[in-house]
């Protein structure tokens, strides 16, 4: 099976920041009607999530968990 943890932005209100919104690292709006990012949401196909305000460390905890999904494939099965 392969599993999926695809990133979504999140203004402070808790609404779907659109991929069009651009924003700089510290998530500043530079999409005149946006807000700003206040968050970064991953949600694994196996239901693992992570939401921070961090987006790059919600990434790096998202690579991280799909790795281990591979590893759990690669792995001799105990019998």
């Amino acid at each position: 099976m392969t599993f999926r943890a695809p990133l979504t932005n999140h203004h402070a209100d808790g609404t779907l920041c659109p991929a069009d919104h651009k924003h700089t690292s510290s998530g500043e709006p530079l999409h005149t009607d946006c807000p700003g990012r206040a968050y970064t949401r991953a949600v694994c196909s196996c239901g693992w999530k992570k939401e921070e305000s961090g987006k790059g460390y919600v990434n790096e905890c998202r690579k991280r968990h799909l790795a281990s999904h591979a590893e759990g494939q690669n792995a001799p099965s105990a019998s």
